[in-house]
């Protein structure tokens, strides 16, 4: 073996150590990044366990006659549209704690 191979497998080797070096690394930083976003997940699932909204009884009081036509859920609201009387009218309600917060009726 000449001098000129001998400095070729020398670099090989220290190329081979720090593809290595830079492998261990890349690793690691996975690892610790997959076990964050799962220690993550876990606190979010254990600590929200008792937050979860009790069902709440609500009684609403329609006339008589009155008849549901429809219902809508967004924005944290719930909406009924209610044909009263020959008037349709939109009850607007908290969808967590089922307040009422508004009332729109709209003429024939």
């Amino acid at each position: 073996m000449s001098d000129d191979d001998k400095l070729l497998d020398l670099e090989a080797a220290r190329s081979v150590a720090k593809v290595r070096r830079l492998m261990m690394i890349a690793s690691a930083t996975t690892f610790v990044a997959v076990a964050v976003v799962l220690g993550v997940i876990g606190y979010r699932v254990y600590h929200l366990k008792g937050r979860v909204p009790q069902a709440a009884n609500v009684v609403t009081a329609f006339p008589a006659g009155a008849k549901v036509i429809s219902t809508a859920v967004g924005d944290g609201r719930i909406v009924l549209t209610v044909e009263i009387a020959g008037a349709i009218e939109l009850r607007t309600f908290d969808l967590n704690s089922l307040k009422p917060l508004g009332r729109l009726r709209l003429a024939p």
